[in-house]
């Protein structure tokens, strides 16, 4: 059975806050998308697993080690297993975020 769905229109928008949709939730990882308002984000934290960051719409500021970094749709990112990380949208911003755990 197919699921082909459009990304960008995986996740809506919610005025003042973050919205997220796991698609996919196994032991060998997750998939989800993600829709940040205007301003909103995610505090510095870490994770166990690499991630991979794929940019849908918008423009944020990821900062991965102490180091910012502007990303915009289009673009991508690796966020390193155990290496504090934060974002915050400078737009309204969407993500599709691939946790892989093993």
């Amino acid at each position: 059975m197919s699921h082909e769905k459009n990304m960008k229109e995986a996740v809506d928008y919610a005025d003042g806050s973050i919205v997220s949709r796991t698609v996919f939730d196994r032991k060998a990882g997750t998939v989800t998308f993600f829709a940040f308002d205007r301003g909103q984000g995610l505090s510095e934290h870490s994770a166990p697993f690499d991630a991979f960051v794929n940019v849908l719409d918008g423009s944020a500021v990821i900062t991965i080690g102490g180091e910012p970094r502007e990303v915009k749709a289009g673009e991508y990112v690796i966020m390193p297993a155990n290496v504090p990380h934060a974002l915050k949208a400078v737009e309204k911003f969407k993500m599709l975020l691939v946790m892989i755990k093993g």
